[in-house]
Parts: C-alpha cells; sequence; structure tokens
C-alpha cells in the first residue's frame, strides 16, 4: 500500500485545479529510477495512461500508481508535504530506506 499524508492531499488537489487536471481523470504516478547520491531516486508526476505491470492504489481520496519494480522499494511508504520557508515540498516518508541523502531527494536500501 502507498499512503498520502493530509498536508500531500491538499496541495495536490491545489496543483491539479491550477492545471485543470481532473481529479477522476488523472492520478500520481510514482516511480523509482537509478540515480542520486544514495542510489535510488524518486520520480512523480501526473498522468492519465495505465500500463501493464501498475500496481494501483487510493489513499486519503488521491490515487496513487507505481510500476510492480519500484512498488518493492515504495511498499508503505507516505507521500507527504512541507511547506514554508524551510519546507521540503513533497516527499517520501520510506520505511525501506537504509538512508536517505541530506536534501531527501535519493534513498538506498
Amino acid at each position: 500500500m502507498l499512503f498520502v499524508a493530509d498536508t500531500a492531499k491538499e496541495k495536490i488537489q491545489e496543483i491539479m485545479n491550477s492545471e485543470k487536471l481532473n481529479l477522476d481523470d488523472y492520478f500520481i504516478r510514482v516511480s523509482v529510477t537509478s540515480g542520486g547520491c544514495s542510489g535510488l531516486s524518486y520520480q512523480m508526476d501526473f498522468d492519465n495512461e495505465n500500463k501493464p505491470d501498475d500496481q494501483v492504489f487510493e489513499d486519503n481520496g488521491v490515487k496513487i500508481v507505481t510500476d510492480l519494480k519500484s512498488f518493492l522499494y515504495l511498499c508503505n511508504t507516505t507521500l507527504e508535504f512541507s511547506g514554508g520557508l524551510n519546507g521540503k515540498g513533497f516527499f517520501f516518508n520510506n520505511p525501506n530506506a537504509a538512508r536517505t541523502c541530506g536534501c531527501g531527494e535519493s534513498f538506498a536500501v
């Protein structure tokens, strides 16, 4: 399962409204790719096309989709958002990460 914190839900809805994207037609696609200072990086974008190996989750009224390979790294991860002057923006609270880099955009298992 992938989870969405209230703060992330609010920001996602705000962005979708400003981009004029319909919540019923679009979802958040999350994936893990090689790269970053710790070896693996998160990618997140809006999408409206399902792929054959997609794993689909809905939490807190937000649909999140990931491919099967990425899900192995993301299982039980929560998408969060932190705003303000010292805010990180969107970030992942990933219990599978053995270590993360200082910027929080990459991780290792």
